[in-house]
């Protein structure tokens, strides 16, 4: 593809559908934007502010212990007294209602955690919009998937402090930007057969998030070849709140050529509209 083959009015219709769609997840009820803390459970049972009940991290999984007067609705089925979430997955959430919250029980790191979500958290209600770049088709480039002979695990940092994540990494993918070659390590994507890649670049900490961007790559064609649109590189959740733990980028994803495409530091974090 080349800009002058792009209807330039529908792509930049079909960037703002993407962009609004961003937006109606991170602002849903119990949207990121909702959480109202972030919870490290022990062994020991231990009460929060935000959530019913009394919490901890057990050989047998997440375990929270609910006075006589309080409840949570789990899968549908009212649960009372001690109930144990089970062992769960790293990378996984598993959700318990009470009034109109929810308690997000997931693992991170290695970490059991609770994060209740609240509808009326003032860094919900208070969401307008996140900032962006106008849609440039000039920030869509053609690259190449590398793979590897087998998955690696590449350990990476978080917007925790101390906290580590490690994810299989199917390969590279390698571009031309700025008049140089340059490769990416990639992760699974959000779409069967897709890739993500985490970066910095020349931007960061300027005009956009300092710590990360995400961008999704759909499924490399018969020959490897992918599809890089910067415009739809994207903030995670840390560039909002500091309740996320969020990856880092590998150290090979810290490009020094500035990206002016994509979202940019939201207003949460001082960023201008």
């Amino acid at each position: 593809m080349t800009v002058h083959d792009v209807d330039e009015v529908a792509f930049a219709r079909e960037w703002e559908r993407w962009h609004r769609e961003r937006e109606e997840v991170l602002a849903a009820p119990h949207g990121f934007l909702a959480i109202t803390g972030l919870h490290w459970l022990n062994p020991g049972p231990t009460r929060f502010d935000d959530a019913p009940g009394a919490w901890s991290s057990t050989p047998e999984g997440v375990v929270v212990e609910l006075a006589e007067d309080e409840e949570l609705t789990v899968d549908g089925v009212t649960v009372r007294g001690r109930y144990a979430f089970g062992v769960i997955g790293e990378r996984d959430s598993l959700y318990a209602g009470f009034g109109d919250a929810v308690a997000e029980v997931a693992r991170r790191g290695g970490h059991d955690i609770l994060r209740p979500r609240h509808p009326g958290n003032a860094l919900r209600t208070a969401f307008t919009a996140t900032p962006a770049y106008a849609p440039d088709p000039r920030w869509v480039r053609d690259g190449r998937f590398v793979p590897f002979d087998r998955p690696r695990p590449v350990t990476v940092g978080a917007a925790v402090e101390g906290l580590e994540h490690v994810y299989d990494s199917p390969g590279q993918v390698e571009f031309e930007l700025g008049g140089a070659v340059h490769r990416l390590t990639a992760f699974d994507g959000g779409s069967p057969g897709g890739l993500m890649v985490l970066f910095t670049d020349g931007t960061s900490g300027v005009t956009t998030y300092a710590a990360n961007r995400a961008l999704q790559i759909g499924p490399p064609d018969t020959g490897g070849r992918v599809t890089l649109d910067f415009n739809r590189a994207a903030n995670l959740p840390c560039a909002y709140t500091d309740l996320a733990t969020c990856p880092l980028p590998p150290a090979e994803n810290r490009l020094t050529v500035a990206v002016e495409a994509g979202e940019r530091i939201p207003l949460e974090r001082g960023g201008r509209p």
